[in-house]
């Protein structure tokens, strides 16, 4: 038997020794990334329930008019502020509307809300910080300096300010959101990019004489996502915060719209008479961001080059 054809022990560097088989085999059971992260992920179970409650959540907000019981915004003032019940499972508000239909239909605007907030908030972040983490020097400085004046403005008094200058809507209080949001994504993009910038491979492609927007769109960008995905799953949950706070201000959806937030901050006023108005749409919220919280934390825990040795 030749060396070329003795048999060599494959291991696999997260799962261990998996048995002997030929050196020509090796290359043809070489991890990919996808399948790495697809196997990571699958450990993360809370990670993995918490995606499998939002998937169930979209697509509740989406087949809303099929799946909620009555017509949210038609009024019964005969039988207002009633506890759940057969027919009204989870009650009545102050103007006898169905709360379960209600929150159906809310979380279709909260859902909304927070993703328009963080795209906003991507749009506005991601192409300064390639551009201050790609080039330095005064550029980084200014974007670097703006950042920071930011990020020193309490965030809520901020989003008020803002909302109080174009209207109180959820538009503009979702492009309030986006603006505070922003700074956040362009110091992680920044970061990102500096550690990617160094990598063998960048440099090459700069040595052949690569142009610097392709070096920054195909090279630069898609290894400096990673940060971005587990950074959005985290901000939606706190764009939903947001959107609650601002609602319940009413300073974000106004009536007759539902959004989770503006049903607590309606119910709030009738708390003595039937607590179960803020109670539920307040759980929702709950939920719905403590799962955002989850799957950003079993995203960070997949994506990354390395892995702590609990989650492989």
């Amino acid at each position: 038997m030749t060396e070329l054809d003795r048999p060599i022990a494959r291991e696999d560097p997260w799962i261990g020794f998996t048995g002997w088989e030929g050196a020509s085999a090796v290359s043809d059971t070489v991890e990919t990334p996808f399948r790495r992260f697809r196997r990571r992920f699958l450990r993360q179970r809370p990670a993995v329930v918490a995606l499998v409650f939002l998937v169930g959540l979209v697509l509740v907000a989406v087949f809303a008019p099929v799946v909620a019981p009555h017509d949210p915004l038609v009024q019964d003032l005969r039988n207002t502020l009633q506890g759940p019940s057969s027919e009204h499972w989870l009650g009545t508000d102050e103007l006898g509307r169905d709360v379960l239909s209600r929150m159906i239909f809310g979380s279709r605007v909260s859902l909304l809300a927070a993703a328009q907030a963080v795209v906003l908030a991507l749009a506005l972040g991601v192409l300064p910080g390639l551009v201050a983490g790609y080039f330095g020097g005064l550029v980084d400085t200014a974007i670097s300096r703006l950042t920071d004046t930011l990020m020193s403005f309490p965030p809520l008094l901020l989003a008020i300010a803002i909302v109080g200058v174009f209207g109180p809507n959820l538009r503009n209080a979702m492009i309030a959101v986006g603006i505070i949001f922003a700074p956040r994504f362009i110091r992680l993009t920044r970061a990102s990019v500096l550690a990617v910038k160094e990598e063998t491979f960048v440099e090459a492609s700069r040595s052949i004489g690569t142009p610097t927007m392709r070096v920054l769109r195909t090279r630069i960008l898609p290894n400096a996502l990673s940060p971005l995905v587990v950074q959005t799953s985290l901000s939606l949950g706190f764009a939903m915060l947001a959107e609650a706070g601002l609602s319940f201000l009413g300073l974000g959806v106004q009536p007759p719209d539902a959004s989770w937030g503006a049903m607590v901050g309606r119910a709030y006023r009738f708390l003595n008479q039937s607590p179960t108005l803020v109670i539920f749409p307040g759980v929702a919220i709950v939920l719905a961001v403590l799962a955002f919280n989850v799957l950003g934390d079993g995203l960070r825990d997949s994506v990354g080059r390395e892995i702590r040795r609990g989650a492989s």
